[in-house]
C-alpha cells in the first residue's frame, strides 16, 4: 500500500501525518512553537523554530508509522497562509522574525496605498483586498526596516517566501525557491487570471521581483528532498495553502461545493470552478488548490478569530483549564441569556473588512454569568461563520446544499448544531477530519501516481456526522440581526 507524508504547518503548531492510499491517518506527530507578540498589533513566529519542528514532527511521524522514508510515496506540504519570511539566499538565514498573517502592522501602508487608487488594481489583478492580512505590505515593511535589506533585495541576495517556500528551500538544501498558485495567490502580487507575478503590483507594493518564487500548480513534483533529512530522497509532490488543501481534502472539487475550518480562525471556501467570481459583499476571490494545468477558483472568507476565542476564554479569563472544556461549561446553560461575545481581537476580517474593531461582550445582565460568556464566545464562531456563507449566498455563484467541515473545532458538537441550525442547511463532518493535511497528502499523491483522478480521491471521502438544523428560522433570523447589531455597536462601518 502506497503510503503519503503530508508536513501540515500551521499558526501555533507544526505536524506531521502519514496517510495511506485509502486516505485514512497511519500516525502523526504534532509540536507547538513560541508565539511572540512584541507590540500591540504584531505576531511573529521564528522561521529557524518553525522548521526545527516540522522536521522533527516528520521524523517522529515516520518512527510512530514504523516506517522508512523510502516506503513513503511522496510527500506534501501544507501551510499557514500570508506568514512572510524573508532570508538570505547565501546563508540561509532569516533577516527578520516571519510576520504572521494575523500581524496588523502594515494598516498604515494598506491605508497610504488606498488613498493613492491602489486597491482597484489590487481587487481586479488579484482578488483580493487591500489588508494588512496579506503578504505583500509585511515584505515591504521588512524591507524598510531591517538595514540594508532593500538594497540587498534588490541585488538578488533575499529571497521572499510563504511558510511553504520557506519549507521547500529547508528540505532541499537551497535547492528549490518554490510555490504554489495558492499561496502566490495570497500575496497582493500575483495576478489570478494570467497565473503570473504582475509588475504593476510588484512596483506599487515596493516588493523587488528578484526576491519571488517559481510558481508551480499545486500538484506537482518539484524535486526530492534532501536524504540526510529524513533518510531518504523523498519526491515532494504537493504544495497548497492550508485552506486551499482543506477544500481539497474535503473532496470540494466542483463549483458550489463549500467547506469551513474552524482552527484559530474559520476560513469558508466555495469552489467556483475554472473561472474567477468577483464578490460584491465582501468575500475575496482567490485560487484554488490547482491539480493540473487547468486553472480552479473560489470565493474566501476569513474570520479572523475562530478557535482562539476559546484560548482567551482559557488563557485570557481563566474560565476554563483546556480548551476540550468550553463545550461542557457552555452546554451548563440553554442559551447565551443574551450575552453576545464579539472577538474582534485582531479586527473583523470578511465579510466586514474593518481592521480598527476592537473586540467586546454586549447583552450583560446582573444574570450574567462565566458560562453565558462561554457559550456566547463559542456561538461567536457560528455567528461569524453564517455572515459568511452569507455573503456567498448573496453572491449567487451556485447554491450551497450542505457545508463541509473541518478543523479542530469541529470536534464540539454544540458549535456544529448551533452552526447548522443559524445556516438552515447541515453541516457534515467527515470522518477524517484532518482535511487540511489529507489535501496536502492527495496532492502529492496525484503527481506520484498514488491517484488517477480527483474522482478516485471523491470516492475516499465519508461522512462521520450530518448536523440537521432544528431550530425555527424566524427564531435563527432574529438570533443573527441581535449579531449584526452587535457588530455595528462594537465596529462601526
Amino acid at each position: 500500500m502506497s503510503l503519503l507524508l503530508a508536513l501540515d504547518q500551521g499558526t501555533s503548531s507544526s505536524r506531521s501525518i502519514v496517510f495511506d492510499e485509502s486516505g485514512s491517518i497511519v500516525a502523526m506527530a504534532q509540536q507547538e512553537f513560541t508565539q511572540m507578540f512584541p507590540a500591540p498589533g504584531r505576531v511573529e513566529h521564528d522561521p529557524l523554530e518553525i522548521w526545527a519542528t516540522q522536521l522533527a514532527t516528520a521524523r517522529q511521524a515516520l518512527a510512530n508509522a514504523g516506517i522508512r522514508a523510502a516506503d513513503l510515496a511522496g510527500l506534501g506540504i501544507t501551510n499557514q497562509r500570508e506568514t512572510t519570511v524573508v532570508w538570505n539566499r547565501r546563508s540561509g538565514l532569516p533577516i527578520h522574525h516571519a510576520i504572521v498573517w494575523q500581524d496588523r502592522r502594515t494598516e498604515p501602508e494598506c491605508a497610504r496605498l488606498r488613498a493613492e487608487g491602489v486597491e482597484s488594481l489590487v481587487r481586479e489583478r488579484t482578488g483580493l483586498v487591500l489588508d494588512p492580512y496579506f503578504s505583500g505590505t509585511k515584505v515591504a515593511w521588512i524591507l524598510d526596516n531591517v538595514a540594508g535589506a532593500r538594497a540587498a533585495a534588490e541585488r538578488g541576495e533575499l529571497a521572499f517566501g510563504t511558510i511553504d517556500s520557506w519549507l521547500a528551500w529547508q528540505l532541499t538544501g537551497g535547492r528549490l525557491h518554490v510555490t504554489d498558485v495558492s499561496n502566490a495567490s495570497r500575496t497582493l502580487l500575483f495576478d489570478i487570471r494570467t497565473g503570473q507575478w504582475d509588475d504593476e503590483l510588484l512596483a506599487a507594493l515596493r516588493v523587488p521581483r528578484a526576491m519571488l518564487p517559481q510558481v508551480f500548480p499545486s500538484s506537482h513534483v518539484h524535486g526530492q528532498c534532501d536524504p540526510a533529512l529524513l533518510g531518504a530522497a523523498v519526491p515532494i509532490g504537493g504544495i497548497a495553502g492550508d485552506q486551499q488543501a482543506a477544500l481539497f481534502g474535503q473532496a470540494c472539487f466542483t463549483s458550489g461545493m463549500a467547506k469551513n475550518t474552524y482552527g484559530t480562525g474559520c476560513f469558508m471556501l466555495m469552489h467556483t470552478g475554472d473561472r474567477p467570481q468577483s464578490s460584491s459583499n465582501g468575500l475575496i476571490t482567490t485560487a484554488a488548490a490547482q491539480p493540473g494545468s487547468r486553472p480552479a477558483y473560489a470565493l474566501e472568507g476569513s474570520v479572523f478569530i475562530g478557535g482562539a476565542v476559546v484560548q482567551w476564554l482559557r488563557d485570557g479569563l481563566g474560565a476554563i483549564r483546556s480548551s476540550s472544556d468550553v463545550e461542557a461549561l457552555a452546554a451548563s446553560v440553554p442559551d447565551s441569556g443574551g450575552a453576545i461575545v464579539v472577538p474582534a481581537f485582531t479586527g473583523l476580517g470578511a465579510p466586514y473588512w474593518r481592521p480598527k474593531a476592537k473586540g467586546a461582550i454586549l447583552g450583560l445582565t446582573r444574570g450574567t454569568t462565566i458560562a453565558h460568556i462561554a457559550r456566547a464566545a463559542l456561538e461567536s464562531i457560528a455567528f461569524q461563520s453564517a455572515a459568511l456563507l452569507d455573503a456567498m449566498r448573496r453572491d449567487a455563484v451556485a447554491s450551497v446544499a450542505e457545508l463541509r467541515v473541518d478543523g479542530g473545532a469541529c470536534a464540539n458538537n454544540l458549535l456544529m448544531q448551533f452552526q447548522a441550525d443559524l445556516l438552515g442547511i447541515p453541516v457534515v463532518r467527515p470522518k477524517v477530519i484532518e482535511t487540511t493535511a489529507l489535501g496536502a497528502a492527495y496532492l502529492a499523491g496525484l503527481s506520484c501516481g498514488v491517484w488517477r483522478s480527483t474522482d478516485d480521491l471523491a470516492s475516499h471521502w465519508q461522512a462521520e456526522r450530518r448536523f440537521h438544523p432544528t431550530m425555527a428560522r424566524d427564531r435563527a433570523e432574529a438570533l443573527l440581526a441581535d449579531w449584526s447589531r452587535a457588530v455595528d455597536q462594537c465596529a462601526p462601518a
